[in-house]
Formats: C-alpha cells, structure tokens, sequence
C-alpha cells in the first residue's frame, strides 16, 4: 500500500512538470510572434514624424501668418521648406536733386522802384508767379523806349551761383539810370522800359513776351546806363 502511494505521488509530480515545461514552451512561442519588446516600440514611435511646426519656434503651429517674425510666413512640417514672404516694392519718392534749367520769364512779375540810394539809380524786382520753379539767368535785358541796343550790363556783379526762384520768390538787379558825375552823353526822359530774360546759355532772349513797364515821369537815363546780373537778395543788387 506504501508503495502504490509512493508512485501515485511520482506519476503526479512528473506529469504536473511536464504540464509547466509545455506551458512555458507555449509562453515562448507566444512571445516569438508578438512583435519588438517595449523598447523597440518606444523607438519606433520616436522616429515618427510629429504634427506641423512653426518655421521659427518649433513649437506645435498655430498657423497664423499674421503673427509670423523674422520673415517667415506660415508653418512648416517635417517636409517642407519654410517660405519667405515676397518683398514688398515700395514707391519711389519724388527726386530733390532734379536740377532746374527752366529760365525765368513765361509766369512772372518785374517791377521798377526808383531809389534814393544810390544816386540815379533803380531797382528791379523779378517774382516768379508760376507753380514751377525756374532760374534767373544772367542778367535783363533792358532797352529804353525804343533804343535800338540793350543796356550794358556790369560784368563785375555776376553772383556766385545762379539764382533759383521757387514760386513766390523774387530776384533783384539795381539800373544805374545815368552817370552821377554827368559823365554821360546823349541825355534824354525815358517813358517805357522793356525787359527781357536770358535763357541758360547767355545768348539772346528767351521766348517769352517782355515785361513793359511805364516809368514814373521824369526818368532820366544816358549813355552811362547800366544794369546787373539778377541777384538773390535787395541788398547785393544795390551795392553797384
């Protein structure tokens, strides 16, 4: 009876061991076709690529253009190339460094002042009426009623620089009417005065019409008559 018991209990325990060898030998094969372990998985989703990112922070985008710096526009996935707004034209302002060659004389005034200083002497007052501005080139030309030459002009009071009239501003030339001394010769009353503009290149008159101007009476003028080059300020003109 011991004995019977004795292999009872051996047959047990030997088929109980062979029943764990197969189930661990099945846990085997189970885990063999799964797939990668939990590291191998966790690499995997590693290199997966992530949502669309912002060009400039890297952070998940928020798509606004609008809020972009730095010159990039949008957001960018892992594909794609981040993009630069295109430059924007910008219009060219109006140029100051045009130079102005138009010479004085379609759209302007001459007035005639007579002055006490200096002696028989007058000033002329060029202002540009227009709405462009032009220059005052050289000197007028004057003829006395109907003189024949125009009135010499003083070579020494050619200014610096041309004078340029904005519109509104004004130009000036003094008139030494006659000699001071009665030097000059072929005295007579002049009523009328014409003046013409020189154009830039100091030979002749322009196009534009003279201004004629009548004279306060008893204007005196001789052959010693002369007349300067358009100055920028009263003052310069009246110093010859």
């Amino acid at each position: 009876m011991g004995t019977f018991r004795t292999r009872t209990t051996t047959v047990a325990v030997t088929a109980l061991l062979a029943a764990l060898s197969l189930t661990a030998c099945q846990n085997d094969d189970t885990s063999g076709a799964a797939g990668p372990s939990a590291p191998a998985s966790a690499a995997l989703a590693a290199a997966t690529p992530d949502r669309a990112t912002s060009g400039t922070t890297g952070r998940p985008a928020t798509h606004d253009p609008g809020s972009a710096t730095g010159g990039t526009t949008g957001s960018t996935d892992s594909t794609s190339t981040p993009t630069r707004s295109p430059a924007k034209s910008t219009p060219a302002a109006p140029s100051d460094d045009v130079p102005v060659t138009e010479p004085c004389g379609a759209h302007v005034k001459v007035t005639h002042t007579p002055v006490t200083r200096p002696l028989n002497h007058a000033l002329l007052t060029l202002t540009n009426t227009g709405s462009q501005a032009c220059n005052a080139y050289h000197a007028p030309l004057l003829r006395f009623d109907d003189g024949q030459a125009a009135t010499p002009v003083d070579d020494s009071s050619r200014p610096q620089a041309v004078v340029t009239l904005s519109p509104g501003e004004s130009a000036y030339a003094s008139v030494t009417l006659s000699a001071a001394d009665g030097s000059g010769s072929d005295g007579r009353t002049a009523r009328k005065l014409a003046v013409h503009f020189a154009p830039r290149s100091g030979e002749g008159s322009t196009d534009a019409a003279p201004a004629v101007i009548a004279l306060p009476a008893g204007t005196y003028t001789d052959t010693s008559a002369t007349v300067t080059h358009w100055q920028s300020s009263m003052d310069d003109a009246l110093t010859h």
